[in-house]
């Protein structure tokens, strides 16, 4: 008799776990980036009655929590027009904190203090990368995440031109000796522009040189007035306007050294983009009119960042810089764990990794598995009502249910004790 008092608690317990737990999802329908949990039970050892049957004799001791899963499936994101909130579409954790007390999390509503550190709604520090590469400008992902510190107004350093490229079409009818003009504004080490002048030259049918020169007055040695030249070279197409050679050899980008600057600059290497990473020709002879559709260059001036104006999928924070530029001051960090169920939920949206989890792999939006990142939008909490409601109907009727057999234990208790009167 006893059995069927210890079964009928323990789904009495049991339930009131679920019930527990339904309505920690229903209370957190609205926080952001929050994930609810469900629960799933487990029958108790069965005791062994024994008996003539063939099969095992045995009657179940009731009911237990198995485990209390946290679902890491997407919330919906939504737009809010703050320029420092940030959703995830797709796996990965926000890091946060520094150190031992490192905690990762999905909320994104981030804002930055008054020492211009990126943090959480409760002030924790966001990770990411600050170190610019010197070299090419763009943010440096290759050491350790740290606190992102972008406070406005401090004077970033220039970055000298190394890269540039023209998208240019040269009229396969312009006559021999026909020249066309593309100009490249294009920065030194001090983060002064100059204009590189790509001249073309029409030598022959689908044949043509170039020449590229900068102001004379502008270089050390050169003369006010007269272009000073820095390259020269040959381009061939074929008798479909394809580009088939630089240089009177296989197609390929072409090397420029600038000269020094009468401005104090140094001399530095441009790379000359004539075929894109997919191996595409960013020179064509097609007959139509010589034209450049677009110039571009890797180098900025010296300048001091406002405030941020967006975050885009790689998660760098985009800064307006100058009269129309803008600058990536940090790229935020993601982490993704082999089993993200076994995180421990710490609250105010946190996580800590544990055992189960395993260890955090860190890196950047878009790469390893991870998602991109939505600038100006928050990840809603997970939470479905409806299939709340429908498993708290469950969790009530089994509470019910439970409470019933306890209710007949006790019938059958007290029928069983007067049975000696």
């Amino acid at each position: 008799m006893s059995s069927s008092f210890s079964a009928s608690l323990s789904g009495l317990a049991a339930n009131q776990q679920k019930l527990s737990v339904i309505g920690n999802n229903l209370a957190n329908l609205n926080t952001v980036g929050f994930k609810g949990s469900n629960v799933n039970f487990v029958d108790l050892v069965a005791q062994s009655v024994g008996g003539p049957s063939v099969n095992p004799m045995q009657i179940g001791l009731g009911v237990s929590v198995g485990q209390i899963r946290t679902t890491f499936t997407q919330g919906s994101v939504d737009k809010t027009g703050v320029p420092t909130d940030v959703a995830i579409q797709g796996d990965g954790f926000f890091v946060v904190g520094t150190g031992v007390n490192r905690t990762y999390t999905r909320a994104g509503d981030f804002n930055f203090n008054a020492d211009g550190m990126l943090v959480t709604s409760s002030g924790l520090p966001v990770m990411g990368y600050t170190a610019v590469d010197p070299a090419t400008g763009l943010i440096d992902t290759s050491g350790a995440p740290a606190a992102i510190v972008a406070p406005p107004g401090v004077l970033r350093p220039p970055v000298a031109t190394s890269r540039m490229s023209t998208l240019t079409n040269l009229d396969a009818s312009a006559a021999v000796g026909d020249t066309y003009a593309a100009p490249v504004e294009i920065y030194d080490s001090l983060g002064i522009p100059h204009v590189a002048t790509v001249t073309y030259t029409k030598t022959a049918a689908n044949a043509w040189s170039y020449s590229v020169t900068v102001p004379g007055a502008e270089v050390t040695g050169g003369t006010a007035g007269t272009p000073s030249q820095v390259a020269t070279g040959t381009i061939g197409f074929s008798t479909s306007g394809l580009l088939t050679s630089v240089n009177g050899g296989v197609v390929s980008d072409v090397a420029i050294t600038t000269p020094t600057w009468t401005n104090g600059a140094a001399a530095s290497t441009i790379n000359w983009d004539i075929v894109n990473t997919n191996g595409v020709s960013s020179l064509t002879g097609y007959g139509a009119p010589s034209a450049t559709a677009s110039v571009t260059q890797n180098g900025t001036t010296s300048g001091a960042p406002s405030s941020i104006v967006s975050v885009d999928q790689e998660g760098n924070l985009i800064a307006s810089f100058g009269m129309g530029q803008t600058v990536s001051v940090g790229r935020l960090a993601l982490a993704t764990f082999n089993n993200p169920a076994g995180l421990v939920k710490l609250g105010t949206n946190m996580y800590a990794q544990s055992d189960a989890s395993g260890q955090p792999m860190v890196g950047t939006a878009g790469t390893g598995g991870r998602g991109v990142i939505i600038g100006s939008a928050l990840e809603a909490s997970n939470v479905d009502i409806a299939h709340e409601f429908t498993q708290m109907i469950l969790a009530q009727r089994g509470y019910q249910a439970s409470s019933k057999g306890i209710t007949v234990a006790d019938e059958l208790l007290v029928d069983t004790l007067n049975l000696k009167r």
